[in-house]
């Protein structure tokens, strides 16, 4: 279940930030199907992805790769594009125009989840918060989420909303980026949100390809995406790494696998993971790992986030 709703997701979610980029229409289908037989529902995109061609892609496949009832489709807004690059925006607007948009694009007359994708200090908590309700009412989506905002925020928006209104947040969280610790997750359990995470498996730098070298057709070696993984390839992250590859040989499972069971062992609904090949996605829909206490311990330890005051005491 998606926190407190009756919205069930499956415990690992098919993001599609590549999508009519690097992902194709052909291998998206693929992806789609495969995701889906294996009993994926969840599929999350965003307006901003190609900015809008992911969007193009799935909604040409919804109906035609699975039936439109068969996923639960999230999509997010809140990210506009302008001439000096992306601001952010969730003035009621623009959210609403690109949630339009999107449901064009998509072929589809509701999403099952909208998302703001990220805070917009301009724009009061209140306006997003009524927004919110606008879309619920006007049926647009059937629930409703925040991503990648602060606890505070999250939690203000949350008392704005009717109650048990926010059905979730979606949230960067991994063995190598685990902030949300400190106020995020326990501000979702207080509000009756779920969970999603999203780049479980650290950007791709988890699943070990990276210890040596960039792969030429790698994400890092990619210009539009090089500096999304950038910040986990320091000497800083390492050590996690090593941890990771270590409990994988450990354990005879690859690597990914230990990234991916170490965060469905945390408190989320579900793990959003954007393979950009079937290939990628194959060991993760396959895996059925789940960890020992004493590796879950050992992992915990090596990759804990600084807590100081008023986190901990």
């Amino acid at each position: 279940m998606l926190g407190t709703t009756g919205l069930r997701v499956s415990s690992v979610g098919l993001g599609t930030l590549t999508w009519g980029r690097d992902t194709e229409a052909e291998p998206a289908a693929e992806l789609l199907r495969n995701f889906t037989d294996a009993g994926g529902t969840l599929v999350d995109t965003a307006a901003s992805y190609g900015d809008g061609a992911a969007e193009l892609v799935l909604g040409a496949l919804l109906g035609e790769v699975v039936d439109r009832e068969d996923v639960v489709l999230c999509t997010k807004a809140g990210v506009r594009r302008t001439a000096n690059g992306a601001v952010a925006d969730t003035s009621r607007r623009a959210l609403l125009d690109s949630l339009d948009a999107s449901l064009a694009r998509l072929r589809t007359d509701h999403v099952d989840l909208f998302c703001v994708q990220q805070p917009d200090s301009a724009t009061p908590a209140d306006e997003v918060a009524a927004t919110l309700e606008h879309v619920l009412a006007t049926g647009r989506a059937r629930y409703v989420a925040l991503a990648n905002h602060p606890a505070w925020r999250t939690v203000r928006v949350a008392d704005l909303l009717a109650p048990q209104r926010l059905a979730a947040v979606q949230v960067e969280y991994s063995l190598l980026e685990r902030g949300i610790e400190r106020e995020v997750t326990a501000a979702a359990r207080e509000v009756g949100a779920g969970v999603l995470a999203w780049s479980p498996l650290g950007r791709g730098v988890l699943t070990g390809k990276y210890r040596r070298t960039v792969p030429a057709d790698s994400r890092a070696a990619s210009a539009h995406l090089a500096g999304f993984v950038a910040p986990y390839l320091g000497a800083t992250t390492a050590p996690v790494v090593d941890a990771v590859l270590t409990a994988a040989e450990g354990l005879e499972i690859a690597p990914l696998e230990v990234a991916l069971a170490w965060v469905l062992a945390q408190d989320v609904s579900s793990a959003i993971v954007g393979a950009r090949t079937p290939a990628q996605l194959a060991p993760v829909l396959e895996s059925t790992a789940v960890l020992p206490p004493e590796i879950l311990a050992a992992l915990d330890e090596v990759s804990a986030p600084a807590l100081g005051y008023p986190e901990r005491r």
